[in-house]
C-alpha cells in the first residue's frame, strides 16, 4: 500500500505532470462559473477526458460529467471519486497573473483545485487502466454551493452501482503536503429560512391602533435563541443564527411586516430536522402572542437542506492508511468537527463515503480562509491530491477484488 502510494506521488509531482495540472487549475480559476452554469468548465473536463481515451456521461445534472475507467484485471468493486466545479459570488481580490477574469465571481472555495486533482487522477488511473481489478467513476459535480448538485446526480442513477466513495476539500488550516479527516460525523447539515411575521401597520404615535410585528419579530429572534442554548444537547453541535431581519423605512411608521431570516445546522441530520420544527413553531407562536400572523420558509426545493457528512467509520480507517503510507502518519491529521456543510452529505446518506481535507497553506503564507476574496492555494498541494485519489481508487479495487457479493469495508 505504502510504496504504491509514493510511486503515484513521484509520479504526481513529476515536472511534467505537476505542470499539467496547475495548469488546468489556472485555466479554470480565470473563468469561474456559478452553480449549474459550469458549461465551459464541463467543456473542459470533457476535452482533457477524451485526450486521456476516457468515456463518461454527460450531461448529469445539466452541467455534470461521470467518467468511468473500467480495468482489465477482471471483474470488481465499483468505487468513486468526486470533485465539485462550480465557483461563488465574491469578487477576487488577490492580484497574480492567473486572477479571475469573470466579474463578481471566484474559485474561492477551491473547486478549480478540486477539479484540477480529479483529472490529475484520472491521468494516472488511465495509465494503469489494464491493472485495475475493478471499475473507477470520476465524479465532476456542479452546483456544490447551496444547489445540491450532489442531490441531483444521485437522482439520475449514474451511481447507483458504486460501493464506496471518496472526496477532498483544500482546507486552509493544514499545511500543503498535509491531510485530514475523522471518522463519524464530520461536516454538519445546514439549511436556511426565511419567515414573514404580519401585523397591521400604523402611525407610531399610535400603537394601540395597530399591530406591531416589530415587537412580535423581535420576540421571536429572542425565542429562537433558546433552541440550542435549552433544547439542545450540550455534546451535539447546533447553530440557530438569525442573519437580517427587515420592517418599515420610516421613523414614525408601524410596518405592516417584518421579515427575518438565517441559518439552522447541526451535525446530525436528525438534529438538523428537529430545529426546522420548533423554529416554525417558534416563529409562527411569537407572532400569535402579538396577535401577528406568520410563515416560515425553508426554501426545501430551491434550496434543498444539505444533510450532515458523516464518514463511514471503515471507509474513513481505509483512506486513513492509504494516506499514511503515502504521506507518512504525522501527515495525517485528525481534524475538528465543523459547521461548514457540504453536499457531499448526500452521497454519504446512500453510499460508504469518506471525507478528507487537503492541506493548501504554503509556508509562511498569512492565512485566508475559503469564502473570502483573498484565498490563496498552495499549488504543491495538487499533486497530493491526484496522487491521493488514485491510490485510494487503486488499493480499495486490489483490497475488494471479485467476487463482488462478498465485498465488506473494515
Amino acid at each position: 500500500m505504502a510504496e504504491l502510494g509514493r510511486e503515484l506521488l513521484e509520479e504526481a509531482r513529476a515536472p511534467e505532470l505537476a505542470a499539467w495540472v496547475r495548469g488546468l487549475r489556472r485555466l479554470i480559476h480565470q473563468h469561474p462559473e456559478l452553480a449549474f452554469q459550469e458549461h465551459r468548465t464541463s467543456a473542459l473536463v470533457r476535452a482533457e477526458l477524451d485526450a486521456l481515451g476516457v468515456p463518461y456521461d454527460w450531461p448529469v445534472a445539466r452541467t455534470g460529467v461521470v467518467a468511468t475507467i473500467v480495468g482489465g484485471a477482471g471483474p470488481g468493486p465499483v468505487f468513486a471519486l468526486r470533485a465539485d466545479m462550480d465557483a461563488l459570488p465574491i469578487q477576487e481580490m488577490v492580484e497574480w497573473e492567473f486572477k479571475s477574469k469573470e466579474d463578481g465571481k471566484m474559485h474561492a472555495c477551491g473547486h478549480d483545485a478540486h477539479v484540477a486533482m480529479l483529472l490529475g487522477a484520472a491521468k494516472l488511473l488511465q495509465s494503469r487502466k489494464d491493472g485495475l481489478a475493478g471499475t473507477v467513476k470520476l465524479v465532476f459535480q456542479p452546483a456544490e454551493e447551496g444547489h445540491a448538485g450532489g442531490y441531483h446526480v444521485l437522482r439520475e442513477g449514474v451511481l447507483d452501482d458504486v460501493d464506496a466513495i471518496f472526496a477532498m476539500h483544500v482546507d486552509t488550516h493544514l499545511p500543503a503536503g498535509a491531510v485530514g479527516s475523522r471518522p463519524g460525523p464530520f461536516l454538519a447539515g445546514a439549511a436556511r429560512f426565511t419567515a414573514t411575521v404580519t401585523g397591521k401597520g400604523g402611525h407610531g404615535a399610535t400603537p394601540h391602533a395597530a399591530v406591531d410585528p416589530v415587537v412580535a419579530a423581535a420576540s421571536a429572534v429572542l425565542s429562537l435563541q433558546q433552541l440550542v442554548a435549552r433544547e439542545t444537547d450540550p455534546l451535539q453541535g447546533a447553530v440557530v443564527s438569525v442573519t437580517f431581519i427587515r420592517g418599515g423605512e420610516a421613523f414614525n411608521v408601524i410596518p405592516e411586516s417584518v421579515t427575518l431570516g438565517g441559518t439552522l445546522r447541526s451535525m446530525t441530520t436528525e438534529g438538523l430536522s428537529y430545529l426546522m420544527r420548533r423554529i416554525r413553531e417558534v416563529v409562527e407562536g411569537q407572532a400569535a402572542v402579538g396577535r401577528c400572523a406568520a410563515t416560515v420558509d425553508f426554501m426545501e426545493e430551491e434550496l434543498r437542506p444539505y444533510p450532515a457528512t458523516v464518514n463511514d467509520e471503515g471507509v474513513y480507517a481505509y483512506v486513513k492508511a492509504v494516506a499514511e503510507g503515502m504521506l507518512g502518519p504525522a501527515n495525517v491529521r485528525l481534524s475538528p468537527q465543523i459547521m461548514a456543510a457540504e453536499d457531499f452529505g448526500f452521497y454519504a446518506e446512500k453510499i460508504p463515503a469518506a471525507f478528507f481535507g487537503v492541506g493548501v497553506r504554503g509556508v509562511g503564507e498569512e492565512v485566508h480562509h475559503v469564502h473570502t476574496p483573498h484565498l490563496v492555494i498552495d499549488e504543491d498541494a495538487l499533486p497530493v491530491g491526484a496522487a491521493l485519489h488514485a491510490a485510494v481508487a487503486i488499493e480499495f479495487l486490489n483490497k475488494h477484488a471479485s467476487p463482488v457479493q462478498a465485498l465488506s469495508i473494515d
